[in-house]
């Protein structure tokens, strides 16, 4: 039986077009397709192009595929795609060479591990709190993709080699981020596309600046504690070593996973707390009473609840837009039995904005997350990182340095929307990340 013909029982989403299916209709309007498509069932199938795709929607869909029976799946469509221009990391790897490399990994983002990343954390914080002047406007989503940008690098590379890589970075990963997964989600047919030339042009370039800074710091062999070289130490049971392809591609895992994520949220906090002075001075409050006068340390993130609360609503309204799987053998979502082969879909945005489980979805409201709010909710209801084996491994890196960052700048700084600017759009990427945050800057003159 074909894979058509098996697929037969799943519900067809609405809207879809002879030849192209829904394709036309994801790609215009991704977020809103996705969050529509609940109300149609807790498995509906989509048609992208020829290709049919199984989109997961409730809680308990997504937690069969991603928990339940991770083992019978593998990174799908979506990672095939971005496979060739963005590597074959931790992000797209699978089976005996993702759970090799992730146990090497791991490692890096222990606890002693991240006490010394936040202080570069704390230090590049500090510099940005500096560089601004009382009444200055900025886009807060230009400001936080640079300083997450320059973060992330400053903890990746030694400052010997890492300079160019950063110029790299900083010009070329936006470029890539903005396209990726529309690029991924069209039909190979589209590739040659003169659309496409920037992006191309970009992976390319990064590819090589981030070869050469591997060479250089492998030539160097000083023993350094910045990512890279711990990479290069790091060792297997057997004594082997990740190869320099290897290294490459877990570097730019990294750069993805570790800039758009904690620069959106970043911004959209920014934005959601200058139209909420309550919640501000809350965490002013809390500021004041945990850090005082001195930079952020690593262990104030954890005396930090009204920040984290504001930072899980956060990636609750604006976080992972799509994540595809592919299964690798015959079985059953949401009562319906799906063969060998097919792509599953989900997006943890849609299922974060569903107003079953979150009532009024679209409001920023932390309190969602006091802890006997939380304790009420099922576990399944909240995977902002995602759950099972594909966790995130940098996820508390990345909620670290938006801690940080946040508990740096707003007891030295007030930041308001500029008057009269529109709220801004969510843009399609990894994330649904703000197009346009303009706020104005003032100086705090008194803690709260």
């Amino acid at each position: 039986m074909s894979l058509e013909a098996s697929l037969e029982a799943v519900p067809r989403a609405k809207g879809g077009l002879p030849g192209i299916g829904h394709a036309l209709r994801l790609l215009r309007d991704p977020l809103g397709m996705l969050r529509s498509l609940h109300s149609e069932g807790p498995l509906v199938r989509l048609d992208i192009g020829t290709m049919p795709t199984v989109v997961a929607t409730s809680p308990e869909a997504v937690n069969e595929v991603m928990t339940r029976y991770a083992r019978s799946f593998r990174k799908g469509r979506m990672f095939d795609r971005v496979r060739p221009l963005v590597g074959n990391g931790l992000a797209n790897s699978d089976g005996p060479q993702h759970l090799r490399n992730r146990r090497l990994i791991q490692p890096l983002f222990y606890k002693e591990r991240l006490e010394a990343y936040a202080t570069v954390m704390s230090e590049r914080a500090g510099a940005l709190a500096d560089s601004w002047g009382d009444g200055q406007e900025i886009d807060a989503i230009e400001v936080m993709g640079t300083h997450c940008i320059e973060t992330l690098a400053a903890t990746l590379f030694s400052a010997e080699v890492g300079g160019r890589a950063v110029e790299s970075v900083r010009e070329d990963l936006p470029v890539i981020q903005r396209a990726m997964l529309r690029r991924a989600l069209a039909p190979k047919a589209f590739d040659g596309l003169p659309v496409w030339r920037a992006f191309d042009r970009s992976a390319a370039r990064m590819r090589s600046v981030i070869h050469d800074v591997i060479t250089a710091t492998r030539a160097a062999r000083t023993e350094g504690t910045d990512l890279l070289s711990l990479l290069l130490a790091a060792r297997d049971e057997t004594g082997a070593g990740l190869t320099d392809e290897e290294i490459h591609d877990e570097l730019t895992t990294m750069l993805f996973a570790g800039t758009e994520t904690t620069a959106s949220t970043l911004a959209w906090a920014l934005y959601h707390l200058g139209r909420r002075p309550d919640v501000e001075r809350e965490l002013l409050a809390e500021i004041e009473a945990a850090v005082g006068d001195r930079p952020v340390r690593f262990a104030d993130v954890a005396r930090l609840p009204a920040v984290t609360r504001v930072l899980d609503e956060v990636i609750r309204l604006h976080g992972v837009v799509i994540v595809m799987r592919r299964t690798t053998e015959p079985v059953t979502i949401a009562g319906y039995p799906i063969p060998a082969g097919t792509e599953v879909l989900f997006s943890l945005y849609a299922l974060h904005r569903n107003p079953d489980l979150y009532p009024d979805p679209d409001r920023f409201d932390p309190d969602r997350w006091l802890p006997d709010r939380v304790a009420a909710r099922p576990r399944e209801h909240v995977v902002p990182f995602g759950a099972g084996n594909r966790k995130c491994i940098g996820d508390k890196y990345a909620w670290m340095e938006a801690a940080i960052t946040l508990a740096t700048l707003l007891p030295r700084w007030q930041l308001r929307p500029v008057p009269g600017s529109k709220p801004p759009r969510e843009a399609t990427s990894s994330m649904a990340h703000p197009t346009r945050v303009p706020m104005v800057v003032r100086r705090r003159e008194a803690r709260v």
